[in-house]
């Protein structure tokens, strides 16, 4: 039920798209309000979401490891898995950002014939970062939209993408690829009964905008074709606070516009903000320093401790009736209540 719903939710996106083409009041809201409704939910959510972060204390070193911990010279220590260092945290965060080395490590569990067998999760890495720099490529080839001049380095962009040269207007290579990583992870989700069982709607919902927007933009540039002057006058009007929204704007124009407004307005609110929450994990960004340097909680204050002695004490009538030992003898106890006194 959670696919159902989440694909009738972004099929619900792509209906209004379309009838907003056809009426020229919609075409405003769609192509204008929602934007910049869009754009202030998603401002404002991100700052939220990271100023809470900064502000949450973090008394304790709490740093995720796979390795030896920095210790002994005699012990080769592993600098990166294990950092100790601000040089060894930024290496580590490198990896994990531009690679997704845990990812990588990463092993999948399975009982095979009542057996455990544990294997190689190579498939899922792959797709996850095939998907994550095919964005990236395709979010700075639409800058040529937003900016003009266009900057020297989206066009270099645009021809290591299109190297291929396969068709007219130019084959992207990163168009496919995005859909070819999204299409695993959805398929991913829908055919392993143990992922599929953890799955929500947001987590099929993501999947679907994600998909619509991939599908909707290779429309528009292969298949249905838009017209790309009136596109950008879209795009430079409303990148500079002066919004237009031109004649030949295509109903698919509108649809591609709706669906990347709805993931900026629910981007701040969903999985998808581990962009900005890795940044400020501290299981990340923390060396593993314990061993060399010690670390005090400042939230602690005096605390009137009741000693095991003062309990003795307390209860010594009762702890005698029951026939068991005391460990203080009664003229010491009789001598700490007089000091006491």
């Amino acid at each position: 039920m959670n696919v159902l719903y989440s694909l009738i939710a972004v099929l619900l996106i792509v209906l209004l798209g379309s009838l907003a083409g056809h009426a020229n009041s919609a075409r405003v809201f769609f192509a204008i309000i929602v934007p910049y409704s869009a754009l202030a939910i998603f401002l404002i959510g991100i700052c939220y979401r990271v100023l809470r972060w900064a502000w949450t204390p973090v008394p304790f070193r709490i740093p995720t490891s796979c390795g030896q911990q920095r210790s002994l010279p005699w012990i080769k220590a592993s600098p990166v898995d294990n950092p100790s260092t601000v040089w060894g945290v930024l290496a580590r965060m490198g990896l994990e950002v531009l690679a997704f080395r845990s990812l990588f490590r990463n092993n999948q569990a399975r009982i095979e014939k009542d057996r455990l067998v544990i294997g190689e999760n190579k498939y899922l890495w792959l797709a996850a970062i095939a998907f994550h720099w095919s964005l990236l490529m395709i979010l700075l080839r639409h800058l040529r939209l937003l900016v003009e001049p266009v900057p020297v380095f989206v066009l270099a962009l645009e021809r290591l993408d299109g190297f291929f040269q396969i068709s007219i207007p130019a084959f992207y290579a990163s168009d496919v690829i995005l859909l070819a990583a999204l299409a695993y992870l959805l398929l991913r989700r829908l055919r392993d009964p143990l992922v599929r069982y953890i799955s929500l709607f947001t987590d099929y919902f993501a999947l679907f905008l994600l998909l619509g927007i991939g599908i909707s933009g290779m429309l528009m540039r292969y298949v249905l074709g838009t017209d790309v002057v009136a596109a950008k006058q879209l795009a430079l009007g409303l990148a500079s606070f002066h919004p237009i929204v031109p004649p030949a704007v295509a109903p698919v124009l509108l649809v591609h516009v709706g669906l990347v407004s709805t993931l900026a307005a629910y981007f701040p609110f969903s999985k998808l903000m581990h962009m900005g929450g890795i940044f400020l994990s501290p299981t990340r960004n923390l060396a593993n320093n314990n061993r060399s340097k010690r670390h005090v909680n400042p939230w602690n204050y005096p605390v009137k401790a009741h000693t095991y002695a003062e309990w003795e004490g307390e209860f010594r009538d009762k702890i005698k009736v029951a026939g068991l030992p005391l460990d203080t003898p009664l003229e010491a106890e009789d001598a700490r209540k007089a000091s006491a006194d």
